[in-house]
This record gives structure tokens, sequence and C-alpha cells, in this order.
């Protein structure tokens, strides 16, 4: 039997797990600090064992997974490399910063064993074990960072072990990761925050900036909701290529301030033309480190039960409807009504079978 040990079961953890537990050759066992939270995991049939004790959880592992958020990630390598862990054992992480982990592990980990730094760049808008879903990495890149004098041998084998979650597998250097995250991921999340509280300042005196602030504006800082410890931890270990990011950020900012200061719109134009145009090459369907939203959005008639015959088509066509919303403010959004789904079969088969009956618009 093949044995995974895993560190943090959440919603990246308990994912992980789904993707192994049952298989033929498998056993999972979870770990948590916590006794009521392997209750839960038990209770939830997420692993196949769960325990308190960090020993008995790796005694004979053959991979083990650190599912904790960054800045704990060093003291449980150091943990781990006081027990003793069978030899060819892999510990990786699902850390969404790699450098720091992976040199630091360089120092810590000791012959027979080895650490290959991981992130699978998926994730949800829910949080917790109870999200957990064996289809979560389907389609999504999972990166590994080896470091350099780490025998191919080793990545191949946690490689081919992760093929199982059906995520498309990318090996890349750690701080090259770190320098793609931070622009793709990390800085849009402080931006976010920061344009919500700069709004919130302006709401203290006016509060119709809140009301109006549905719909579109919403939409485009819902990142900013994301969980504050986490993404200080991430921040922070992350600071120097943040740093330098949010330089580069001022730069862009100044250009738009040049514009408008002189009244450019030509100059307004070809700036939201050349974003325009490599945004349409992006991929639509890809997983990626924000999640991505499949809605759809209906124009309905303001007439008593409307929506009770909406989510009743749906239900009846089996199509699972994650969340409904009416909008208030019209503002950037081409419907009065929102229907989003968990993946872009169910909003499309939505999509159809609406729009008969109704408006909509993807």
């Amino acid at each position: 039997m093949t044995k995974i040990a895993i560190f943090g079961v959440g919603l990246i953890g308990g994912s992980l797990a789904l993707c192994y537990k049952g298989k033929p050759g498998f056993t999972v066992v979870g770990h948590s600090p916590n006794p009521k939270s392997v209750e839960k995991l038990l209770k939830r049939n997420v692993v196949d064992a769960a325990t308190t004790n960090m020993a008995e959880a790796v005694d004979g592992a053959d991979y083990i997974f650190l599912c904790v958020p960054v800045g704990m990630l060093e003291e449980y390598v150091q943990q781990l490399m006081n027990l003793p862990l069978k030899k060819g054992c892999i510990i990786t992480d699902v850390g969404s910063t790699k450098a720091t982990i992976t040199e630091s592990a360089e120092t810590i980990v000791k012959d027979g064993v080895f650490f290959i730094g991981g992130h699978p760049m998926a994730g949800s808008e829910r949080h917790g074990v109870e999200a957990a879903s064996s289809h979560l990495f389907e389609n999504a890149f999972y990166v590994l960072t080896p470091a350099e004098g780490t025998p191919q041998a080793e990545v191949d084998r946690l490689t081919e072990l992760l093929k199982t979650t059906k995520a498309q597998i990318v090996q890349v250097g750690a701080r090259e990761h770190d320098d793609i995250v931070g622009a793709i991921s990390h800085l849009p999340h402080i931006i976010a925050v920061a344009l919500v509280n700069q709004v919130r300042g302006y709401n203290e005196t006016n509060p119709l900036y809140q009301n109006l602030a549905a719909g579109g504006f919403r939409d485009i800082t819902r990142i900013a909701s994301s969980e504050p410890m986490i993404w200080r931890d991430i921040l922070v270990n992350n600071r120097q290529v943040l740093l330098k990011l949010l330089v580069d950020w001022n730069l862009e900012i100044s250009r738009f301030i040049e514009l408008i200061e002189n009244s450019d719109g030509e100059g307004i134009v070809e700036q939201f033309r050349i974003a325009g145009e490599f945004r349409s090459q992006l991929p639509e369907r890809r997983k990626g480190m924000i999640t991505s939203l499949f809605d759809i959005y209906v124009d309905i008639p303001d007439h008593p039960g409307i929506i009770g015959q909406i989510t009743t088509l749906l239900g009846n066509a089996r199509i699972n409807l994650s969340n409904i919303q009416i909008i208030e403010s019209r503002e950037d959004v081409p419907g009065i009504l929102r229907l989003s789904f968990r993946n872009q079969e169910d909003a499309d088969r939505a999509s159809e079978l609406l729009s008969g009956p109704y408006a909509v618009h993807v």
C-alpha cells in the first residue's frame, strides 16, 4: 500500500485526500492537532484514518503533503525531520509561495528524504474540508518547484502520483514561480483590497457609495474578501517580489494620471486596446489561482413567483445552482438576476434552458 499523510485537511488537503481515498493501493491518513477536527474528518469519510499524533501520521508514509498556512511550513518540515521517516519519503507542500520553503528545506531535509515544493493553482470561494472535492484540480495547473540537485526520478515519482488529480503538472524554478504568481494573483489581491478600502473611506461620509457598489464593483473586487491571515503570510513571505511589482504598478497608474491630466483620449484608447487584446488571448476555461465564476445574467419581469419559476426549471433539469443574486444596480451588469454555477457545463445548460422564456446574457 502507498501511504499518503496529509497535514491540514481543509479545502486543498481534503480535496487531495478525496483524490486517493478508496483508490486501490492507497491509504490516506489525515493529521490535525485538534481532536474535534480529527473526528470531523472521520465522520465526513474524507480520509482512511486520522490522528493528532504527528509520528503516527507519518509512520511508513511514502508521501507527506503539507497543506498548512505558508507561515507554518518551515516549522512543520523541522518537526518532521525529528521523526523516523521512511527512506525515500517525499515531502511536498501546497503553498502559493515557493522560494522561501524550497530554499529552507534544502538545509533541513536529511538524506533519504526529499522535499519538492508544490502549488496546485485551484481554489474555491468556499473554505474548509466541507468544500473539498475530488474534482477540484481537474484541468488546473499543478506547479512543482524542485530544488537544484533533486533527483529527477523523485520528481517523476511525485508527478506520477499527482496525475490521479487530473491536473496539468508543470515544473518551474521556485523563484520564477513566485515572480509569476506574485503578478497574476498576489498583486491583484492587494489592488482589490486597496480599492475596496478606498471606497470604504468615501462611504464614511456618504453611504451612497456602498448602496451603489452592487453589480460590477462587487464582482471585480470579490477577492478582497479572501481570508486575512492566509494572505498576511503570503504577502510577507513574497514581499521582495511584491515590492517590485508595486513599484511597477505605480508606474502604470502614473501613466494613466498623465493621460487623464493631458486629456489624451487617444492614449487612453490605446491602453484599453492593448489590454483588451492581451486579455482576449488568456485561457477562458482553465482553472487558476483566482477562482473562475460561471455566471449568467437573466432579465426578468417584476412578477410574483418569477424567481421560484426559474429555480424550479433548473432543479427539474438537475442543474446545480450554487448562488443567486438580485442586482439592484445595473451598471456594468447585463441582467437583473445573476445565477452562479460550479462549472461551465452547468452554466451553458442553464443558459440554453432559460433563453426561451427569458433574456439571458453570458
